[in-house]
């Protein structure tokens, strides 16, 4: 009798052990695990999300009511997930998380971040009570399905590789961390390079440029000629208009010479008597400097 006593209560233990991993299987079933697959889910229909990690101490205690909020989540009318940030950094790139735990409230593809209590009775009240309705929802530039936060996923994915591939340097290969640290400059420095090369040819290609040069050049040297050419016209005139300056003076006093001479040429034929020698002199004296005049003239 006490073997059979002992046998059945061995084969209750093992029930009962098997009865809770079953119970406790049923239970995270209702949280979804939401993963960069199938994260579009959360676009539609009324949704909890936590963002945690495992070795978070703070996760760690909200893990009961987080499990507890899942199994209620049909009389809720809502759906519950989890989002573990060290194996989907993509996600909480996107959704910008900077501590944990985090718990975002979705609805058709708005999404709030639950600031208030993580008790299950107030995570519970603000879905019953909809209090997420006073709360303003993420602007569109930085809603996760937006561009910008797409490409913080991928950044946000790119730095965990560069960890990894840090750790698998310094821990596997045994290379000190400087020695990293110089790796990662040059291939940072090279990936510029080659990307700064594409930009240009892709630049080349769309605004091809023009040999703009060889016609600026020959205009300024057309200009240069036709400038020449005309101040030689402007020194042209300027030297006709000297010429015919010169010719009106000579002419003038041509004129003047003559006139003097038919004046003296009367007065001695209208005096009968001839000159004296006085007035002789003066009248040589007079017409010295006007044949002076007329040299200089010419």
């Amino acid at each position: 009798m006490q073997k059979y006593d002992r046998s059945s209560c061995w084969i209750c233990a093992v029930f009962l052990t098997l009865a809770a991993r079953l119970i406790a299987q049923t239970d995270a079933s209702d949280v979804l695990t939401v993963t960069d697959a199938n994260w579009t889910l959360i676009l539609q229909g009324e949704w909890m999300i936590k963002f945690y990690a495992p070795w978070c101490p703070a996760c760690q205690h909200l893990q009961t009511d987080w499990e507890s909020l899942g199994r209620q989540s049909e009389s809720l009318g809502i759906s519950v997930g989890r989002v573990d940030v060290t194996q989907q950094p993509g996600l909480s790139g996107r959704f910008l998380v900077t501590t944990l735990p985090t718990i975002f409230h979705a609805k058709d593809g708005n999404f709030r971040k639950y600031v208030s209590s993580r008790t299950i009775e107030d995570i519970q009240a603000y879905v019953e009570q909809k209090k997420w309705a006073m709360v303003e929802p993420v602007p569109g530039w930085k809603s996760p399905p937006s561009l910008l936060m797409s490409g913080m996923a991928n950044l946000f994915r790119v730095s965990v590789c560069i960890r990894q591939i840090h750790t698998y340097l310094t821990n596997t290969l045994g290379i000190p961390c400087w020695g990293s640290y110089v790796i990662f400059a040059i291939i940072t420095l090279f990936m510029g390079l080659m990307l700064g090369l594409m930009l240009v040819l892709i630049a080349d290609c769309i605004w091809p440029s023009r040999p703009k040069h060889r016609e600026d050049k020959t205009v300024v040297i057309l200009k240069e000629e036709v400038s020449e050419e005309e101040v030689e016209d402007i020194l042209m005139e300027e030297k006709g208009t000297f010429d015919l300056d010169n010719e009106s003076k000579r002419v003038s006093g041509d004129e003047s010479t003559e006139e003097e001479g038919a004046m003296s040429d009367g007065a001695a034929a209208g005096s009968d008597q001839p000159p004296s020698e006085g007035a002789a002199e003066s009248s040589v004296r007079k017409r010295k400097p006007q044949a002076q005049n007329t040299t200089e003239g010419r």
